[in-house]
């Protein structure tokens, strides 16, 4: 089944990709890499939210959120397994209006967090050297973007080699600070379940909204399936592996390192270095630091991976300037995407993912939820599809994939803090503008040719 179409509606002749293509092994790691890429982060849903509600969002936000998504990419990929993915699962159900939002709200969702990546690193790094700061803290972010953005042209080969390389050096010292903290147990890691004294939107609607965003992006690699080997057969068993592997990479080191410390209203979102050196010593602090700094680089790498594959599927489609379809002669990737993108990160590479991530809930979670509609649309549009994986359990599973994350959306959405609902709508409107204005703009162009 292709989906490749124009806006007129007629099918595209586009040669399938010709880029090196990943095998399993490094496939997992650019998955979890994009999904979770280490512990850190989370740990400022303590202090939001109290020990015992974090840990309780860990072990449950996955039930309503990346465990249905993983099962309806699972399900999609196998039966499309097309550069675009979900973007272009979401037209075929619904058209091109959707699918166009689907892909806009995706990639302008990855806007807001490439450049903070960036800025994590340079943070993270400063702490190695205090004089880091001003214009030599941006220099580094956006030198480390385009050192990313050149490893991204090389292809998803050379992605998930440096992918590995990373997630092996992020999960070592967090392994040995699991092992550690849990010989030295001698508090209650759910006490207090919820911080005292703390407005009911803080405890549940911000620490929910950090919860979507750790467990978000199990559907997003399907926009390099074209890339994967055998992506019929290697995508459910990566999303087999990485699912578990995340939600004990964020669990554990929380529930052991409360278990040690006791300290919770003590944690901020970079805490767990400072957990390392009272747990272990300075060693595993530093360790924890390098650690920390490296997964950001991880979850930069994945995300110019497979965000920069959003604009391209959409020039293909006749959304976008065809430029941001052109292929590397070399490599067969979206070089144009990749730099454009990359240089949008390099613009914003001054916030940090504080400042954004309420907003970033709002993209992020729609286009979730059109990914789980178009699964349900296709069964029944497409029923004799051929589906390789198929979502278990019959209808009941199918509307267990579906009306979970719908749920835990309205919920995010109506919890959202003043911010996020004050400029949360806007990049979602400025989505329905763009499908309106990119057209006329094209046909401005083409007629002045």
């Amino acid at each position: 089944m292709d989906l490749r179409r124009d806006t007129s509606g007629e099918p595209l002749n586009i040669a399938k990709t010709t880029a090196k293509k990943a095998g399993l092994l490094y496939f997992v790691f650019v998955m979890f890499a994009y999904t979770t890429g280490g512990p850190f982060g989370m740990e400022g849903m303590v202090t939001t939210s109290g020990p015992g509600v974090t840990l309780l969002y860990l072990l449950v936000i996955p039930l309503f959120w990346c465990i249905p998504v993983s099962l309806v990419a699972a399900e999609l990929t196998t039966a499309i397994p097309v550069e675009g993915g979900f973007y272009r699962w979401v037209r075929a159900g619904y058209g091109n209006f959707w699918g166009f939002l689907a892909g806009w709200w995706n990639w302008s969702a990855s806007w807001l967090l490439g450049g903070s990546y960036a800025v994590l690193f340079s943070d993270y790094l400063g702490g190695f050297f205090p004089s880091l700061v001003g214009w030599k803290h941006y220099l580094v972010s956006v030198a480390l973007i385009a050192l990313l953005a050149y490893v991204n042209i090389r292809g998803i080969q050379m992605v998930g080699i440096v992918s590995t390389v990373l997630e092996f050096s992020v999960l070592v010292p967090v392994l040995a600070l699991c092992v550690i903290a849990a010989t030295k147990w001698h508090f209650n890691p759910f006490h207090p379940f919820a911080p005292p004294h703390v407005p009911p939107f803080q405890v549940f609607g911000v620490g929910l909204a950090l919860g979507l965003w750790l467990y978000s992006g199990y559907e997003q690699c399907s926009s390099v399936a074209e890339e994967i080997e055998n992506p019929q057969r290697n995508y459910p068993i990566a999303l087999a592996i990485v699912v578990p592997l995340s939600i004990a990479t964020y669990f554990l080191p929380a529930l052991f390192s409360l278990a040690a410390l006791g300290n919770w209203d003590k944690w901020n979102t970079a805490y767990l270095p400072t957990a390392g050196v009272l747990i272990g010593g300075s060693v595993l602090g530093f360790a924890l630091t390098a650690a920390a700094m490296l997964s950001n680089v991880s979850l930069l790498n994945a995300t110019v991976l497979t965000s920069t594959r959003m604009p391209s599927s959409m020039a293909e489609d006749g959304y976008l300037p065809p430029v941001f379809a052109a292929k590397h002669p070399k490599y067969g990737t979206p070089w144009i995407a990749i730099l454009i993108s990359s240089g949008i990160y390099a613009l914003l590479a001054f916030h940090t993912l504080a400042q954004l991530l309420t907003v970033y809930i709002w993209l992020r979670s729609l286009v979730t939820v059109l990914t789980v509609l178009a699964a349900w649309k296709l069964r029944k549009t497409q029923p004799k599809m051929a589906r390789p994986f198929r979502i278990p359990w019959g209808n009941a599973g199918l509307g267990y994939v579906v009306i979970a994350p719908i749920l835990m959306t309205i919920v995010a959405l109506v919890f959202s803090d003043k911010f996020a609902l004050k400029w949360g709508p806007v990049p979602v409107g400025l989505g329905v503008v763009a499908y309106f204005v990119f057209p006329r703009i094209k046909k401005l162009v083409e007629d002045g040719m």
